[in-house]
């Protein structure tokens, strides 16, 4: 099974395609995805809106096809892109062809000078699927300060190059500036964000330094939730909770974020009171210590092999069937 991929919250999972559950690719495995927690079905990466944000330009790209750019004015903001790709300012004033992809992996990937390559929801998914070039904001924030975000999952903010705005509040569209890792998918490296890790995610669509944190204490910040990284799951993360009124344990699962603190999505077959025709179902932590665990007949099993455990999590361990 592949490992979840995270999900929105639950109030724009209910407005996105996914209908409020597993998208409908995913009946029978759980995807590696995580989900953006927009406000808006962020289908064609155009922003909904923002407060204070100097404006961006960019053109849209998704697998090798030209997007669609315009200008949309919302709340004090003017955000640029594109409406016709035949336009000459769809790509600029430029001599030679440019390929309509850009690499999340280098920052300075676009065709056009100013942009920066960034995750996005293409197609009105639930989750971030593909990158696009947008233009760097006229005054660019720094990775660490506040950030306005033109629709959390739409890819416009006003981040300085290399960053994106993250931990973005769906009423306020105001986040924090983070650094996207270096490197390649091979070798991440936050080295230029001490104290971080590379949490990669949705097919290496989402890459970020972000901090770790602890699955037993969970110490992220509200309305967050400590979870493994989908792509790393020895590399605890903070994403948004997007569990909602459901997420207890034992409900079935396909993104990792949508169970509640305290519970990670696994195997349907760690506990007997999951479904078993289910992509994921949602597992508790434990501690190897105090293997407290609510399933019938779970046991409390190291998370990680002896002497692997990083600092500070050596007794951490998963509820599972013996």
């Amino acid at each position: 099974m592949r490992r979840p991929w995270l999900a929105p919250p639950v109030r724009v999972f209910c407005l996105s395609l996914l209908a409020c559950g597993a998208p409908s690719d995913a009946t029978t495995e759980a995807t590696t995805e995580i989900a953006s927690g927009a406000a808006s079905s962020g289908s064609s990466g155009s922003p909904t809106g923002s407060t204070g944000s100097t404006g961006t330009t960019g053109s849209t790209t998704t697998g090798g096809s030209t997007g669609t750019t315009g200008s949309t004015t919302t709340g004090g903001s003017t955000f640029l892109g594109s409406t016709d790709p035949t336009d000459a300012t769809f790509l600029g004033d430029l001599d030679l062809p440019c390929v309509l992809e850009c690499d999340p992996w280098i920052v300075d990937s676009c065709c056009v000078p100013d942009q920066k390559c960034v995750p996005y929801i293409a197609g009105g998914g639930g989750a971030w699927d593909a990158v696009k070039c947008v233009m760097l904001d006229r005054d660019p924030v720094p990775v660490g300060a506040p950030c306005t975000s033109g629709g959390s999952a739409s890819g416009i903010d006003d981040c300085e190059l290399g960053a994106i705005c993250w931990h973005v509040d769906q009423d306020t569209l105001k986040g924090t500036c983070v650094a996207q890792c270096k490197g390649n998918a091979d070798a991440p490296d936050c080295s230029h964000v001490p104290g971080t890790h590379c949490m990669v995610a949705n097919d290496y669509v989402i890459n970020l330094c972000l901090p770790p944190c602890d699955p037993l204490v969970q110490d992220c910040p509200i309305d967050e939730t400590c979870i493994p990284g989908p792509e790393d799951p020895d590399v605890f993360v903070c994403a948004i909770d997007a569990s909602g009124d459901e997420g207890q344990a034992f409900d079935p699962c396909a993104w990792a974020n949508v169970c509640d603190p305290g519970l990670y999505c696994g195997e349907p077959e760690a506990a007997s009171e999951c479904d078993p025709d289910e992509p994921g179902c949602c597992l508790a932590f434990c501690d190897i210590d105090d293997p407290l665990c609510p399933g019938v007949d779970q046991q409390c099993v190291p998370w990680f092999e002896p002497g692997a455990a990083p600092m500070g999590l050596e007794k951490l361990g998963g509820c599972a069937l013996p």
